[in-house]
């Protein structure tokens, strides 16, 4: 795997004129309307009738900064998670340190009165556990694809997710097939993929199986977590903190018995914590925390869909930051395939619930309803 350029530095200032834009972009996409999106537990997009103009607007800032944290931290988060994986390339040893310093963290936060995360309780935990093997073999599928390959060939098939997302939201959650416009816009995105894998000079079969475990997992982890916050969290109470609480907490053991199985954690016996190592590392835990309660907060206020869209959209500003950090990446003709991916992903539009008539159908995904 090849180290990182000399031109980390400069990257630095891109990061921030990208992340910038990504913000920005993030709040064009706040609800105009308080009937499409505010989702009580995240169940429906639809908020209660007659609410009053300062209830709509304290929901709507809810949603704008729910967005901009969450793109913030997933434009982020990838590009640290390729530096950890390449200083410690132990994933399964990397994702214990991350999710047990997230689970900590919040512990120690709550016992000191910062935020309010819920206690263990098994009543409340048990259809967490499922959600924590989901969320884990996301994040382990995640971290091997980025070991093994490439930054874009992660992206671009995260690109593509909302097409199976989509279909699964109608499945699972109610919502409506994609309109025409929405259907032509996930077509282009499955060709924008199918070009990429063609012109992609390093093609790699084991990073590309990783990426199929990924994708099985995510559409679980999509799905299933956000059927449990809209039919389980409302029922037993559980806080934003709450939930990030408990999906890393319940994921530590199952992860660290990985490590011991795969036997990467006998790397930590001759691993040399350098600074860049131990700085890179921090940061990734850090980071955790942050994309574990912003991701929590933001799917229980939009569709599993556009949470999918959304992430997706972030990942522009990663793929900038990449070209300007690594040595390894995409082609030309690779990156206009990604880019035609990443652009027919924004001009999907969320689908309205079943029932609820055509209005839905034809709002954009960037009005967030």
């Amino acid at each position: 795997m090849p180290a990182p350029s000399r031109s980390t530095r400069g990257s630095i200032t891109g990061l921030l004129k990208v992340w910038r834009a990504v913000a920005q972009t993030q709040r064009s996409m706040a609800p105009v309307s308080s009937t499409a999106v505010g989702e009580k537990g995240g169940a429906s997009g639809s908020s209660p009738g007659g609410e009053p103009p300062g209830a709509a607007k304290a929901r709507m800032a809810k949603i704008t900064f729910a967005l901009v944290a969450y793109a913030s931290c997933s434009s982020l988060m990838l590009i640290i998670n390729k530096l950890a994986v390449y200083y410690l390339p132990a994933p399964s040893v990397l994702l214990t340190m991350q999710l047990a310093f997230s689970a900590a963290a919040i512990a120690g936060l709550t016992t000191l009165g910062v935020v309010d995360a819920d206690a263990l309780d098994w009543k409340k935990a048990k259809p967490f556990v499922a959600v924590a093997l989901g969320f884990l073999g996301a994040l382990y599928a995640n971290v091997k694809t980025l070991q093994y390959a490439n930054v874009e060939t992660f992206i671009v098939f995260r690109s593509s997710s909302p097409i199976l997302i989509s279909a699964l939201d109608y499945v699972f959650l109610g919502r409506e097939l994609p309109n025409a416009r929405s259907m032509g816009a996930l077509a282009a995105v499955a060709c924008g993929a199918a070009a990429y894998v063609l012109t992609d000079a390093n093609f790699e079969v084991r990073a590309y199986g990783w990426v199929f475990v990924w994708y099985c997992t995510f559409a679980f982890d999509q799905i299933f977590i956000k059927w449990i916050i809209s039919h389980h969290v409302d029922t037993v109470g559980l806080s934003v903190w709450g939930r990030s609480y408990y999906t890393n907490a319940l994921s530590v053991p199952p992860v660290l018995f990985l490590a011991m199985v795969t036997n990467e954690a006998e790397i930590l016996r001759t691993f040399e914590w350098t600074f860049a190592a131990t700085l890179t590392v921090t940061a990734s835990c850090v980071m955790g925390i942050l994309m574990s309660y912003s991701g929590m907060l933001l799917r229980g206020l939009i569709s599993a869909t556009s949470f999918t869209v959304t992430g997706t959209m972030c990942k522009i500003g990663t793929v900038v930051v990449n070209c300007l950090m690594w040595d390894k990446h995409a082609s030309f003709e690779g990156l206009a395939a990604l880019f035609v991916c990443l652009f027919a992903g924004m001009a999907y539009q969320q689908a309205p619930m079943r029932g609820e008539g055509g209005a839905g159908g034809k709002t954009s995904l960037r009005t967030g309803t």
